[in-house]
């Protein structure tokens, strides 16, 4: 059997016994945040030390009557990882025409991109985008469509804009399936696409881009050697993936928006 490491930290964690520090809160989600604070131990598992903060509720495809709170308690989340002032980059990652890889393209068609505003407007406008982070976004594709790795791409744009921070967002891999469209993940140490299906791409990073990068994703496929222990070796997505990816894009997009725009509501991003 080809070896398929797990994308989320939680499923890492549990194979060593010391190194890392676990903490639990949340109410509209069960949130564990686990600290790497050991090179060594997270060397056992390939996950460099940080902070990786996992939320975890009902499927992300259906939709719960506390969409709002979730949304609200995921934003917090963020916004605790991140500087609180300077501007912030999106970078979605994965591909667009393949659905279980699309989350990252598809959060980034949600976020409100306001740095180039204040350039543009004046007056009373200028006065209300006072108030707005300086926010931009980009989808860059993959390399089999570009040529050029996800990271090159973002690093070009980074020299160019000089955000003070990246969030990359992409769809991940996990060997639990109670945890497959269930959970997203955070984690200050950036990400590495590709890594949970063994396609390894050059990492985002403070080590390759220079600044925080913060990662955001939801497991949206798993090897089936976890699911049957004859089953064939290949990678699978729920049965509603496309519903998932739709509904985990919104609630993450969101609340992007909401961590950057504090002075903004649910009400007033989720009919942006």
């Amino acid at each position: 059997m080809q070896s398929y490491r797990t994308d989320l930290a939680l499923e890492s964690v549990s194979e060593i016994q010391t190194g890392f520090i676990q903490q639990q809160r949340g109410r509209y989600f069960e949130i564990t945040e686990i600290q790497i604070t050991d090179r060594e131990a997270g060397k056992q598992f390939g996950k460099p030390e940080g902070r990786y903060i996992t939320l975890t509720g009902e499927s992300l495809s259906g939709f719960s009557e506390h969409y709002p709170e979730m949304t609200e308690e995921f934003a917090q989340e963020l916004r605790n990882l991140l500087p609180e002032t300077g501007l912030i980059f999106v970078a979605g990652l994965g591909n667009q025409q393949i659905t279980p890889d699309a989350l990252g393209v598809r959060v980034t068609e949600k976020i409100i991109a306001t740095r180039h505003l204040q350039k543009e407007l004046s007056g009373e406008e200028e006065e209300f985008l006072k108030h707005l982070r300086p926010v931009s976004a980009l989808a860059g594709g993959v390399l089999g469509q570009t040529g050029m790795e996800s990271a090159e791409l973002i690093q070009a744009v980074c020299e160019k804009i000089h955000p003070c921070a990246v969030i990359a967002v992409d769809a991940l891999a996990c060997t639990a399936p109670e945890r497959l469209g269930r959970t997203i993940q955070l984690a200050d140490t950036g990400i590495s696409p590709g890594s949970g299906v063994s396609n390894h791409r050059m990492a985002l990073n403070q080590e390759t881009l220079g600044i925080p990068v913060i990662g955001i994703g939801v497991p949206t496929v798993i090897n089936t050697r976890y699911l049957a222990e004859h089953a064939p070796d290949m990678m699978v997505a729920p049965r509603d993936i496309d519903r998932l990816i739709t509904q985990a894009a919104h609630l993450i997009g969101c609340g992007i928006n909401l961590a950057l725009q504090p002075d903004m509501h649910y009400a007033d991003i989720a009919n942006f």
